[in-house]
């Protein structure tokens, strides 16, 4: 059975744009009950790959309701969070106004646009995270290109995003809670329960970790690494724009 959020072909980004626009106001408490608040773990993970030093500038691409580029910022980088989204993008303000009011955060800004097409010249950025998104885009390996081109000589490149375990029984065990619980749960909290089986469709054409790995390697990063998470369920990609 189709997705009606899902579409390999010229629609896609329309899709996803329809699917955001439908669960932007659930996302952040859904991703606590599928994840059992682990995600908010692992973005701190790609927050300390990401090195953070004095003066760096840091972009977030598809970030969504903008925890992870909060987090950036709130260590100190220059951060500009991107999204495609008004509607993920308004929720990212109205967090931002909310913490401001009690330690204000002036080095977050966030900016509607594409991934594939990023508004910023070569060389701009120290580091470039994406979290949830890659698997998002019409292209993968183009949002890649698009990382390593802003990216500044020595700047990491940052992914976080669902795996496919190299476990089969295992992978069969998560596959079958992304079938079956996780839209339950988007039916129960977002009305849909499509917008969640959303995830395991688009994972089954998504080629994860490894292929992430091998294309950065293809863009001659070094210190290329894959970092399994819950046994591959999830993983982080890590390289470094070489100098």
């Amino acid at each position: 059975m189709s997705n009606a959020f899902y579409d390999a072909g010229e629609s896609r980004a329309a899709k996803v744009n329809d699917l955001f626009a439908t669960i932007a106001r659930r996302y952040d408490l859904i991703n606590d009950l599928q994840s059992f608040g682990l995600h908010r773990r692992w973005k701190r993970r790609v927050v300390k790959l990401a090195q953070i030093k004095n003066g760096d500038r840091a972009l977030d691409l598809c970030c969504g309701t903008g925890d992870l580029a909060l987090a950036l910022a709130q260590c100190g980088a220059e951060t500009t969070g991107l999204d495609f989204s008004p509607q993920m993008l308004e929720v990212a303000g109205t967090r931002q106004q909310k913490i401001n009011r009690q330690s204000p955060v002036a080095n977050l800004k966030f900016l509607q646009g594409d991934a594939q097409q990023l508004p910023f010249p070569e060389n701009s950025f120290d580091i470039v995270t994406v979290g949830y998104g890659l698997r998002n885009l019409t292209s993968w390996e183009r949002g890649l290109d698009e990382m390593f081109r802003v990216a500044r000589p020595g700047g990491r490149m940052v992914v976080l995003e669902f795996g496919k375990p190299a476990n089969w029984l295992w992978r069969n065990l998560y596959f079958t809670h992304l079938r079956c619980s996780v839209p339950l749960i988007g039916l129960l909290f977002c009305g849909n329960a499509s917008a969640y089986a959303y995830i395991l469709e688009s994972l089954k054409h998504y080629p994860a970790q490894l292929a992430v790995a091998e294309k950065m390697r293809g863009l001659k990063l070094a210190n290329v690494r894959v970092l399994n998470l819950l046994g591959g369920a999830m993983a982080i990609n890590y390289g470094e724009k070489s100098k």
